[in-house]
């Protein structure tokens, strides 16, 4: 799916920002950005056992349904996005660390971004619930320093990459592209396996100007100029609310927290 004049501007009011004169480095920073502080990461379709459109196929839902998703949804409809205003863009898979454990292989959706000013590649991910406020540089193995922490790209080994936050070990990811449809076994297995994180745990999280919101089952935390606040919520009303106040949803149908989860 390649998107229409149309589309791509629709999608630039989705994020609030304007269609970049060129496709640079400079615009593809501030894209970037205005997609963390304006779509959330969250998984509600996957605990209302929804359908999930991957890839640019996920365009739909995120900007005309105005919500949020997982990383193949919104790395995808970014990439869709991006290729249509003149940037050359490959998807990579990647294993999310939990533990110091990486997981399923092909279990993270990244992007690899070439601007026309610059002959470096960029790391793009506005997909990952710890994911930087900015792309970064993919070949620096220095410290790249972001409001969301500090972050570091290093060698893994037989052409993989590890990506780290402060010290921690995030994500590690392949430097060979992939086609899109190489995720859908992954998909499948977020959407159905009992021990899917993406069915365990109910969340929703946005980058804020000065921070980040996040709401897990029904505690709201806050991190606001490095102050982290938490607010349990209590009844559906407040819970509604809270989506709508501070990710901007307006749900027709209100998930469950698995297990009394809040």
């Amino acid at each position: 799916m390649s998107l229409s004049p149309a589309a791509v501007d629709a999608y630039l009011e989705r994020i609030g920002t304007k269609r970049p004169a060129r496709p640079t480095s400079a615009a593809l920073r501030d894209l970037h950005e205005r997609h963390v502080l304006s779509v959330p990461f969250e998984n509600i379709d996957y605990i209302l056992r929804k359908p999930v459109q991957i890839g640019a196929d996920a365009y739909t839902k995120i900007v005309t349904r105005r919500r949020g998703g997982g990383c193949y949804e919104l790395n995808g409809a970014f990439a869709a996005l991006l290729q249509a205003l003149g940037y050359e863009v490959t998807v990579h898979g990647g294993r999310v660390v939990l533990g110091g454990v990486p997981g399923p292989l092909l279990g993270h959706y990244v992007l690899r971004v070439l601007a026309e000013d610059s002959p470096d590649p960029w790391l793009a991910d506005v997909g990952f619930g710890r994911a930087a406020r900015f792309p970064m540089r993919l070949d620096s193995r220095e410290p790249q320093p972001d409001p969301m922490g500090t972050y570091q790209i290093s060698d893994a080994g037989h052409g993989d990459l590890d990506v780290h936050r402060n010290g921690a070990h995030q994500y590690r990811f392949e430097a060979h592209p992939r086609d899109t449809d190489d995720f859908l076994p992954m998909v499948w297995w977020f959407r159905h396996a009992p021990d899917s994180p993406f069915l365990t745990d109910l969340f929703c999280s946005r980058h804020t100007p000065t921070g980040k919101v996040t709401l897990t089952g029904t505690t709201l935390t806050r991190l606001e100029d490095g102050q982290r606040v938490k607010e349990e919520l209590v009844g559906e009303d407040a819970v509604r609310a809270a989506y709508r106040t501070w990710f901007d949803l307006d749900l027709d149908e209100l998930p469950v927290p698995p297990g009394g989860q809040g």
